[in-house]
């Protein structure tokens, strides 16, 4: 069944050519961009976008999904880091498997409303038999591309860690469950729906060891490692204090930098770990509102992108941002960096390309993130005929006057949100089913 999407008043394709077209159609098959150009005919379904903007879909690189369950929760609303985790350790740990199903599935569909395609998510967290399975099922669910990662935690507060003992896992059975999960769900294929990471929490989560043993069962499966890392001052003084250096050396002593590792954060890479991960082309999730909402700081990602370091743009968990908008995640991406280094410092297209191509290189994923000839179909349509883009000379520059929802969505070549609302799931139900949990949880 082909699909042409009709009469776009602007399409920014990202793509090797960096092509900004006009008046053109995209036309997609079994989950594929077959053509794109003017006046494409033979189609069964045609989508007309007329007065709309194109984009390839956004790529979140980094999330905690179960979190949307604990949005501002008052003791954690103006803490810092390890005091917000404390302060959320003992709720998280009351969690299932219908709260991780549940809460994935909000996350999913909120992401999908603000024109995401394709999603990261770091479940470190595993109480009373919720499994990272029930993160799949949920994306499976929405009709979201999928990037699940096995994460963990083993230092416990008994052994000078940050988590309590109940929420932390023997580490023999961390790896166990990381084997399991990625024979079960990992698909490496161009147009894959769900590929698998494993994910240690934080070097103040887990031990050496387990960061090292990490890395070879990653490389051994062919699957992408991720992680915390400098995130702000607490994290790098205790990285000093632990392990005698700072954090971008402890990450290349134990195998973790290179073209299949990326790390969240990065708000205090100093100039000598950005020159690391460029030469080992390791990917970094930036995540602006999160860092702003527990005060960490700006990440460098001028410096970074200009020592030509891969990024992409993360919403992280909604219990610190605490919003899951990934449009709006891009626009504060540029006026952060702007705030540093002058208005000059980034435009509001390479903003949307850190959020799309550039998040989908992090990911490895070069099928996505490009309106192009033989890509996936993963495409966004934003109507700029609203209040928000009136009165705009450039339709195109979203992130300066543009929706912060998207009007359609496809993935795969599957419409997920049609005129502003999800296509695959009961979506009023589910946030019924979310409040309820989340009540139950403030008892």
């Amino acid at each position: 069944m082909k699909t042409r999407i009709k009469n776009a008043a602007a399409m920014l394709t990202m793509d090797n050519d960096a092509r900004e077209l006009s008046g053109v159609d995209v036309m997609i098959e079994d989950g594929v961009i077959i053509a794109v150009g003017p006046d494409i005919s033979d189609a069964d379904t045609v989508v007309d976008v007329t007065g709309c903007v194109v984009t390839p879909g956004l790529v979140n690189t980094h999330h905690h999904l179960y979190q949307t369950l604990t949005r501002a929760v008052p003791g954690g609303q103006d803490a810092l880091l390890f005091g917000w985790l404390q302060t959320l350790y003992p709720i998280w740990s009351r969690f299932g498997p219908e709260e991780m199903f549940v809460s994935a599935q909000i996350g999913l569909a909120e992401l999908a409303l603000s024109g995401c395609t394709l999603t990261s998510d770091h479940l470190y967290l595993y109480p009373n038999g919720a499994r990272l399975d029930d993160t799949i099922a949920a994306a499976h669910e929405v009709g979201l591309r999928f990037h699940p990662t096995r994460g963990a935690m083993s230092i416990g507060e008994s052994d000078g860690g940050l988590p309590p003992d109940s929420l932390v896992e023997r580490e023999a059975h961390i790896l166990e469950d990381c084997i399991r999960v990625i024979d079960a769900h990992h698909d490496p294929r161009d147009g894959s729906m769900v590929r698998v990471g494993v994910a240690p929490c934080s070097p103040f989560s887990v031990s050496r060891d387990l960061m090292r043993d990490a890395a070879i069962l990653a490389r051994d499966k062919g699957v992408m490692l991720h992680t915390h890392l400098a995130e702000n001052d607490e994290d790098i003084a205790y990285s000093l204090e632990k392990f005698g250096c700072r954090p971008g050396q402890y990450a290349e002593d134990l195998g973790w930098t290179g073209p299949d590792v990326w790390h969240a954060h990065c708000v205090k890479l100093d100039g000598q770990e950005i020159d690391l991960f460029s030469k080992s082309r390791t990917g970094v999730a930036h995540c602006p509102c999160s860092n702003c909402r527990l005060g960490s700081g700006i990440a460098p990602v001028r410096a970074m992108r200009d020592a030509g370091v891969r990024v992409g743009l993360g919403v992280d968990g909604s219990a610190s941002n605490d919003s899951g908008n990934l449009v709006a995640e891009a626009r504060q991406v540029l006026l952060l960096q702007r705030v540093v280094n002058g208005a000059d410092a980034m435009s509001a297209r390479e903003a949307l390309f850190i959020a799309t191509r550039g998040g989908a290189e992090v990911l490895g994923r070069s099928d996505c993130g490009q309106i192009a000839v033989g890509k996936r179909a993963d495409i966004a349509i934003w109507d700029v005929s609203g209040v928000e883009s009136a009165g705009s000379w450039d339709p195109a520059a979203l992130l300066l006057a543009g929706p912060t929802r998207v009007k359609h969505l496809f993935v795969e070549g599957r419409q997920v949100v049609r005129d502003g609302h999800v296509t695959t799931i009961d979506l009023p139900r589910a946030v019924e089913r979310q409040n309820t949990l989340a009540r139950a949880l403030m008892i």
